[in-house]
């Protein structure tokens, strides 16, 4: 070996590369990790098996702009102002692009955005990313084989391919070309995502077809919505994504980049296919706020299997924490690195972790440990059609909370805040 090949080993070992794989609108059970028997995510299950694998992770806002926010922010979107679509990150937020640049890594995001207000987005409104190859609202800049995005110099770059596959390919060229240096990528995908002027879900031609209605979870076999005629193509959305993630982990093999390269996979939100409300999520029920969520890399290749309450607003201060960078006090979200280390059940975790998208349609959550003074608030949503189901029929995360809760309303109030329709 020569000396430059140990000095880059060095360098490579020194903090390690972190990867975010996003994706929107995803559902927890479209993969085999929670029992989709269709085979869809043989990547993400093999990350989820052989390295950690958070079963129980929720978003805090099942809605695509404020989950960002959470996510870019470690903070709720209550506190940063973005409780809905159409309200841009302030200014003065500190992102985990920030965090990081501050430490040295170079910093770099990839596709969809959605926390600005115009696109091409500023070099202000890019939340301190250095690398810049993306859209503000990508449903709106681009089709499923027509991938516009923006650069650094707000010049339109059209990329060949299938959307999943191009925005793929710019990640790759970039991990290519910052081998030698500490590198966060977020990659940040509109699949599984309707494109919106069709209202359809476009997947690759040759995935059209191939599922059909071979397995439609329980709950939208009941209440019906749009699955039958949606589900085919949400499906092939979802397998090229998991082809995707496969593309990925196996640039990072070929690299050499493996062992030093944290891997987060994670979506902002689920979808209920219009069975709880005139569209795809806004509610609180688990097929709108559940999401599929694994890490791999360093200090996450135990095999285990967190089973405790996550919260989207947990993943920034995890990421952190993973690469040995300090949690700042502002980030409200937790570290999970205790609790995957310690393989046990530390005090201080959370008994719920959703936050309204709405502040003024709140009920109280169970007393957090370590956290009474200040219980999290969980969503009434305003404007739910499926009023018995939210009342009776408590989702994952409403079960808990049932005994603190000391009256439901009566009727569903009118929604306090305007929703945008045109982002989503």
């Amino acid at each position: 070996m020569t000396n430059q090949q140990v000095t880059k080993q060095q360098r490579q070992h020194d903090r390690p590369n972190v990867i975010v794989f996003f994706t929107d609108q995803q559902r927890w059970d479209t993969t085999g990790a929670h029992g989709n028997p269709l085979n869809l995510t043989p990547n993400f299950d093999r990350m989820a098996r052989e390295g950690t694998h958070l079963v129980h992770s929720f978003t805090c806002q099942p809605v695509c702009e404020p989950a960002r926010s959470c996510l870019q922010t470690g903070r709720y979107a209550t506190d940063t102002g973005c409780f809905r679509n159409g309200i841009p990150l302030p200014d003065e937020a500190r992102t985990l692009a920030h965090y990081f640049g501050d430490a040295g890594y170079r910093t770099a995001y990839i596709g969809k955005w959605h926390l600005a207000e115009e696109d091409p987005v500023p070099e202000a409104g890019r939340g301190g990313y250095e690398h810049w190859l993306a859209s503000n609202v990508l449903e709106f800049s681009s089709d499923a084989y027509d991938t516009v995005v923006y650069d650094n110099d707000c010049r339109e770059v059209k990329l060949p391919g299938y959307r999943v596959d191009a925005l793929t390919d710019a990640a790759i060229r970039y991990i290519d070309s910052h081998q030698d240096d500490p590198f966060f990528l977020f990659l940040s995908f509109l699949e599984p995502h309707h494109q919106n002027h069709l209202d359809n879900y476009p997947s690759p031609d040759v995935y059209q077809g191939a599922y059909g209605s071979r397995w439609i979870p329980a709950d939208l076999l009941a209440l019906g919505g749009t699955a039958p005629q949606h589900i085919d193509g949400y499906y092939g959305m979802v397998r090229r994504l998991d082809d995707a993630l496969g593309r990925l982990l196996d640039a990072l093999k070929s690299l050499k980049l493996s062992d030093n390269t944290i891997v987060l996979f994670t979506s902002d939100h689920a979808c209920h296919f219009k069975t709880r409300n005139g569209e795809y999520k806004r509610s609180c029920h688990d097929s709108s706020i559940r999401v599929p969520t694994a890490i791999c890399g360093p200090g996450f290749q135990q095999g285990r299997r967190v089973r405790e309450l996550v919260s989207l607003v947990d993943l920034a201060p995890t990421l952190l924490d993973a690469a040995g960078i300090p949690v700042p006090q502002a980030m409200q979200g937790r570290s999970l690195v205790p609790l995957v280390q310690s393989g046990g059940h530390p005090t201080g975790r959370r008994r719920s972790s959703f936050r309204s998208a709405n502040p003024r349609s709140a009920a109280r959550s169970a007393p957090t440990a370590g956290n009474t003074a200040s219980p999290l608030p969980i969503s009434i949503r305003t404007g739910m059609q499926d009023r018995t189901t939210t009342s009776k029929s408590f989702c994952t995360i409403c079960r808990p909370i049932r005994t603190s809760c000391t009256t439901w309303p009566a009727s569903t109030p009118s929604a306090a805040s305007p929703i945008s329709s045109r982002h989503s």
